[in-house]
């Protein structure tokens, strides 16, 4: 993935070489970088994991339910509660990206939409960022369309479960704990 143009900064490391060690299109591409310091220093053996941007959504019905979801994941081999989330298609928009998501994995739709925040997951080895949104009074169109590999179920909670599951760290999904983070702590 090709770096966008970004203002001169001192501390930015120079690429001496790169090389593509893994590639697994769309999802994934591992690179090996030779890279120098700003002091000189070479260190031969970095690596950087090239995903494409993702998008997650906070919804939340008419009547003020979290639509979250429950699934399993097999890095951590547990069960957990997530928001709705997803990979960027080429072409769309972050906002674009979160309401196909958002209807294939749940069957609502609709509502109001802002931006909340774009976060990246770990700026020192991966180079994508994750689009979080707020949509609110969204509604079930009852047309979900769930990937082959995924085995999803739709929950709906209210205000306190949703805040009682990041208090017993029950997110252990840092991409979508900190939008809630941040929902719960500007709704005052």
């Amino acid at each position: 993935m090709e770096k966008e143009s970004k203002p001169f900064d001192p501390k930015r490391w120079k690429t001496l070489s790169s090389e593509v060690i893994v590639s697994r299109p769309p999802w994934l591409h591992v690179r090996h970088d030779k890279v120098q310091l700003p002091d000189g220093r070479v260190n031969p053996e970095f690596y950087v994991l090239e995903y494409p941007d993702w998008v997650n959504v906070i919804a939340i019905t008419e009547d003020g339910k979290f639509v979250m979801e429950r699934q399993y994941r097999y890095g951590l081999d547990e069960t957990g509660y997530e928001i709705c989330a997803g990979v960027m298609e080429k072409g769309e928009t972050p906002e674009e990206a979160a309401r196909r998501e958002l209807e294939e994995e749940t069957g609502y739709t609709g509502g109001e939409w802002r931006k909340v925040m774009t976060i990246s997951g770990n700026p020192s080895t991966t180079n994508n960022l994750t689009h979080c949104f707020l949509a609110t009074g969204v509604r079930q169109s009852g047309s979900r369309h769930l990937d082959s590999t995924e085995d999803l179920e739709v929950v709906l909670m209210t205000e306190k479960e949703v805040y009682d599951l990041l208090l017993h760290d029950e997110v252990r999904q840092s991409l979508m704990a900190a939008p809630l983070w941040r929902y719960f702590a500007t709704k005052r």
